[in-house]
């Protein structure tokens, strides 16, 4: 039990697109879908594990203050913005506390700005450094938490 969260990238895969008709198809071969054809594809892009700062950073910056474990859509400049602050709290730890405070919660984890902090600041800014500098065409991305 516990904070659980999830950086999904989400791609539309629509049948009138001959570009990515060969993917769908083949997709949909592959796990026999007795629904119909496969027309999105989602891939978990980010995982974190009780990393409350950058949860507390998601909900206050993209979804209006409501923590309910909603799907969030996050555009490029969303995840432009957290990086720069993790980057700014990797720089200068004492910003910390102000920039990206941890925050408590339902097994949350730990409050503390420790190493393990630290690393999970760490694994975002590869994580986003990664994604940024990717051809995201065709390519949505969405947050997702629970606890």
């Amino acid at each position: 039990m516990g904070l659980d969260m999830y950086l999904t990238a989400k791609r539309y895969l629509p049948e009138y697109n001959k570009e990515v008709k060969e993917m769908r198809d083949s997709i949909t071969a592959t796990i026999g879908s007795p629904f119909g054809t496969v027309n999105e594809v989602s891939v978990e892009a980010g995982y974190w594990r009780k990393s409350n700062a950058i949860h507390k950073w998601f909900v206050t910056n993209c979804q209006n203050g409501i923590d309910e474990c909603q799907e969030t859509y996050l555009t490029r400049k969303n995840m432009e913005s957290l990086l720069e602050t993790v980057n700014t709290v990797l720089a200068d730890n004492s910003t910390a506390g102000e920039l990206l405070p941890p925050s408590e919660g339902f097994f949350f984890g730990s409050t503390e700005i420790d190493e393990y902090y630290i690393q999970d600041l760490e694994y975002t800014k590869e994580l986003l450094e990664k994604i940024l500098n990717s051809d995201q065409t065709g390519w949505d991305f969405y947050y997702r938490s629970s606890w």
